[in-house]
């Protein structure tokens, strides 16, 4: 259920705010078609990143991938998983590229060979900390390949791999020095590893198989694609190994820090049928609504929501005022990727290419319209408009998340505060603009508690504080132009 289909420049549909990216692993007791199964779990993550995927699958030792820039069902054909064969350990990715471009250079699984074997690994987050590590690793004669901090991550765990007797040692060692966001699923010769940041920025659950397989995820949703029962969630700073001696885990670095999970994970980014962190998602953004719905009345005639993650508040907000829900959009699950608009203009009008008002729904009514943020205004005010072209009398929108106020350095698309409405405007300046009659957001309290409790989330592009320190520059292509310079 793609949200936006960011990827190729121009962006030229769908959501100013851009995902992550899905990590997927599996291992088997038993040789088996785990290619094929981490396909199924890839497609279920397909809404994290549009940009690339790939699959690496491990045969006793022997490592076969691929990975290519484009949609699952677009990088791999029934042939091209055909041709990774068996094995009893696959790892899986899909990116949208938080640092670094969207060049197929950077698709992951990364594969590194090493004094003691191969290695695959796929990350999702942001290290606060990799243009320091990165410069270290060059000036110690590491050779990069690719402009992500995730490429980072391999050669220190290699680094500490070659210094110590197991995988598990070595991504203990190097949990020590990578700081910021990773949730990670890594692939040894013999082993397969989930690890999760001491803050736990970004999810990472565990479940199992009736033929004895473990998988993990970054949502619940691709274990449910591949028939696996949902066993826990990784805690931040643990590390689950595994190998032939059975599961270990390592919980050495657990509670060493401010849990600080990503709000932005039950706002918009996971699918409304996951469970994170022991919280269903749909509900959290029914919570939200409810909590508009107390916060910021209206006098209206239909509450509607903007497709996918607005649906879920919308309904929230609709049952605890009374005010009657309706599909207020038809949404074109056709554009994606391959929609290709040359000129501002052509750009614009692939919102109405993707998404169309249903005149009988609004027309003549009084609208609350509730969307999941407002990042830079534009998008939102063209959705504006198609309402009022369609006839709407008025437009109240509401907003489950608060303003955006600060960039984000843990893996969400928000690297210059200059560009953020809310930097630049107050709310009623903001609802003039994007022409509604009144606006109101979610505040930051009542986002802590979409859970039902406040589990320790991370509010830092709310304004609520940076769990870490932070790294002088964030720009997502930050590593292309240290290249560039040199």
């Amino acid at each position: 259920m793609p949200r936006s289909w960011g990827g190729w420049r121009p962006r030229t549909v769908g959501k100013e705010l851009h995902e992550e990216c899905g990590v997927f692993g599996i291992w088997s007791p038993e040789k088996g078609d785990l290619a094929h199964l981490t396909y199924c779990g890839l497609f279920a993550l397909q809404h994290r990143g549009q940009e690339s995927a790939g699959i690496a699958l491990n045969d006793d030792g022997v490592f076969r991938t691929h990975r290519d820039a484009g949609l699952v069902s677009e990088v791999f054909s029934p042939g091209q998983l055909e041709a990774l064969g068996l094995g009893n350990i696959a790892v899986g990715h899909v990116r949208y590229a938080t640092t670094g471009s969207d060049r197929r250079l950077n698709a992951q699984p990364l594969l590194v060979n090493h004094g003691k074997g191969n290695l695959a690994l796929a990350h999702n987050g942001n290290l606060t900390n990799a243009f320091e590590l990165r410069r270290d690793l060059e000036a110690r004669g590491s050779i990069f390949h690719t402009s992500t901090d995730s490429e980072v991550i391999a050669y220190v765990l290699v680094q500490e791999r070659l210094r110590r007797d197991s995988i598990e040692e070595a991504a203990a060692a190097a949990m020590d020095i990578l700081e910021g966001a990773y949730s990670l699923v890594i692939a040894s010769p013999t082993k397969l590893i989930a690890a999760r940041d001491r803050h736990g920025f970004r999810p990472l659950c565990m479940g199992s198989r009736k033929d004895g397989s473990i998988v993990f995820a970054s949502e619940s949703c691709a274990l449910d694609a591949v028939d696996a029962r949902f066993l826990r969630d990784i805690d931040p700073g643990e590390i689950v190994t595994l190998g032939p001696e059975g599961i270990r885990s390592d919980r050495s670095r657990c509670g060493r820090s401010s849990r600080s999970l990503c709000v932005f994970e039950y706002i918009y980014f996971s699918r409304p049928d996951s469970v994170v962190d022991g919280a269903a998602v749909c509900l959290a953004r029914q919570r939200a609504g409810a909590f508009l719905a107390e916060s910021h009345p209206a006098e209206a005639d239909v509450v509607i929501g903007v497709p996918d993650s607005g649906l879920d508040a919308a309904i929230g907000y609709a049952a605890a005022s009374g005010i009657p829900y309706a599909i207020g959009f038809t949404k074109n699950k056709y554009i994606g990727r391959t929609f290709i608009a040359p000129t501002q203009g052509e750009r614009e009008s692939g919102v109405s290419l993707k998404l169309n008002p249903i005149r009988a729904v609004v027309e003549g009514k009084r609208v609350v319209l509730v969307d999941d943020s407002i990042v830079r205004g534009t998008t939102s005010r063209r959705i504006v408009r198609q309402l009022r072209e369609a006839g709407a009398r008025e437009i109240h929108m509401r907003v489950s998340a608060p303003p955006f106020t600060s960039p984000c350095f843990y893996g969400t698309d928000i690297d210059s505060a200059e560009n953020l409405i809310a930097n630049r405007h107050s709310i009623p300046e903001i609802g003039e603009l994007i022409g509604v009659d009144s606006l109101g957001y979610l505040s930051l309290e009542q986002a802590k508690l979409l859970t039902g409790r406040d589990t320790g989330f991370c509010t830092a592009c709310f304004g609520g504080g940076y769990p870490t320190t932070v790294p002088g520059t964030g720009e997502k292509n930050r590593f292309e132009r240290k290249i560039h310079s040199l």
